[in-house]
Formats: C-alpha cells, structure tokens, sequence
C-alpha cells in the first residue's frame, strides 16, 4: 500500500476482566444489544489452535505458539496441525472433530485458527454449537474463517474476533516491522477487553458522517458465499466491513450486485471498504470501472457513511477487529476512526 495511505493504530487500555453484563452483551447508546460476548482472556488461559481449513506445518505455527506462551497463556495444539488431505488440514472428518472437542471443553477459552485457505464450509453443517452457546469462548482467524464468523455470529449471537492467524504471526519479533507487531498485538488486546481504536488516512471517496452499530462483517467472497444459507450473515442497522483479495474487478461487482441485490446493503448504518488487492487484467480484458467506482454504484441511492482502505484484509496493516460487537464509525475530512464501545 502506497505509504501515504498508511493507516495508524491507537490503542486505550480498558478492563480485562470478564463480568456478567459483558457477557449478557454490550449496550451501545441507543440502548441495543451486541452479541453476547465471551470471557476475555487471563494469563494462565488456554487457546486452542485448529486447522479448520487448508494445511498449515507444525513448524509454520511455532513462532504463534511462542508469542501466545510469551503473552502468558497456555496453548493446546489440535491434531489438525501437520495433518494433510491434500491441500486440506486433514478430511472433512479430521477437521470437524478437532474443531468440535475444542468447542465443547470448557477449559480452552479461546480457538486460534491457523490460517485460512479453503474448507470450512465443507464442515460447517457438522458442528454442534450447543455447548458452545452455553459456554462462548473466543473464535479467531479470518479470510475463509469469516463463515464461522457469519454462522456463530448470525444464528447464535456470539461476538468473535476477525484477525490474523498463526500463519501471519514473525518468525523473528525484534526483526519484524512496527505494523505487523501492531496488528499481532492487536489480538491480545482484543481478547483481554482492551478498548480498541483504529484510524485510516483520508481517501477522497470515502463519504463522510457518523454511525454507531454493531460490526460485522468479513471476506466478501465468503458472505456471498453464505447468502441463503444458515450461515447467513444478517446486516440490517449494523456496520459492515468488506475485504478480498486476488479477484478481477467484474468478480467483486458482481458480488456487491448479490449484497446489494439481497438486501444487506440498504439498511447499513455505515460501510468499511478494508484491503482489495486485485487480480491484473489482461490487456484488452479492462473492466473499465474502478473498485471506488463499484462500491459508490452500489449505495449512491443510500446515505451512511462509506470509507475505503481501511486496516482489515489480506495485507499487513490487518488488525482485529470485534465482530458482534458495538462500535461507531466516523469519517471526516481528518479520515476515518472505528472505536469500540
């Protein structure tokens, strides 16, 4: 990303501990309830890392393993990791038992996710959530994880975590640049109930107001993916954020045409437009309109605030952000501020 774009990250200490009315689900101040939101996370807790989607080394997870262990928690390995079905962590089968007895032990009170890829809708039908609704526990990762995110999220009302996974995490931390150590520690502070407050540079398309709403959201491919299924995402009154990566222009038109089309962008309260990065084109093969171009088509007749290059995507600047949870958007010609409440 050209630097002038580069997007700051500001974080406010809050309070880790967990209690009852955070668990009941945050207010915002209209009064409407988020999600309910899981324990946040003690030194001492346990994450449990699965591979729920493509194939990722026992090697590739170690230096992930070392950061959570160096932040003080505990940290349990699935059976997932080093397994292989091709280009799978393992069958279907595999995947889906590994994820399950992490969902249902009480003990381990956050899964980690060990990269994305492709596979989980292949299992998704195949969980049991009943345990995991009485007991919320923190479920991480993004890219092909964000069907988790819209399923638990949409049918069951439980905040998560959108972020980078164990594949993302530095081999060597003291070597790694300042925005990739900025968006790592991101995840702990999110999981311990810190504040969080991310700022995007000035983009001359964004569209200016203030919206205030619950975030969801995730890999657009993946939303259209779940659109009439029971993983659904449901986007009426809430602020939605957007991100994909290696599609051509006329793929993401025609899959904010199913957003727009089915309904999920004419009641927003507000619009993030994270990382695009985008498959060139072949010479004589143009699109012809550009993504600020495909975006602003879609909502021209609505009136939220819309803001583009936002910290969340396929790129280092990929911060966690809360799904499920309260928080206002404002846009302004200073640029652009998400701030969870």
């Amino acid at each position: 990303m050209n630097r002038k774009h580069f997007l700051s990250f500001l974080i406010t200490a809050g309070t880790a501990a967990f209690n009852s009315e955070a668990f009941a689900g945050s207010k915002n101040e209209a009064g409407r309830h988020s999600s309910r939101i899981p324990p946040y996370l003690m030194e001492g807790d346990t994450i449990g890392i699965t591979s729920p989607a493509s194939f990722i080394s026992m090697a590739e997870i170690q230096p992930a393993v070392a950061q959570l262990q160096h932040w003080g928690f505990k940290v349990e390995i699935g059976k997932t990791i080093g397994s292989r079905d091709f280009t799978r962590g393992g069958t279907d089968g595999e995947r889906a038992a590994d994820l399950q007895q992490m969902l249902d032990r009480q003990e381990i009170k956050a899964i980690l996710c060990a990269r994305g890829g492709y596979g989980l809708v292949r299992i998704i039908d195949q969980l049991n959530f009943r345990h995991f609704k009485k007991h919320p526990k923190w479920l991480i990762g993004f890219s092909d994880i964000t069907l988790l995110h819209t399923h638990i999220n949409s049918k069951y009302k439980i905040a998560s975590i959108h972020s980078k996974m164990c594949n993302s995490f530095p081999n060597v931390w003291e070597e790694a640049l300042p925005i990739q150590i900025e968006t790592i520690l991101s995840i702990r502070q999110v999981l311990t109930g810190q504040a969080v407050r991310y700022t995007a540079a000035y983009n001359e398309h964004n569209r200016e107001g203030r919206a205030e709403g619950i975030l969801v959201g995730g890999n657009l491919s993946l939303i259209e993916t779940a659109t009439g299924s029971s993983s659904e995402l449901h986007t009426a009154n809430k602020i939605l954020f957007i991100e994909d990566t290696n599609e051509p222009l006329y793929s993401l038109d025609r899959m904010l045409w199913n957003l727009k089309r089915s309904g999920k962008l004419d009641k927003l309260k507000g619009l993030i437009i994270g990382g695009f990065k985008l498959k060139p084109e072949e010479p004589g093969e143009e699109f012809g309109i550009s993504l600020h171009e495909i975006v602003l088509e879609k909502v021209k007749e609505y009136d939220y605030p819309v803001c583009f290059d936002f910290p969340v995507g396929h790129q280092i600047n990929n911060f966690a952000l809360k799904c499920g949870a309260a928080h206002i958007l404002n846009i302004d010609q200073n640029g652009s501020t998400l701030t969870s409440i």
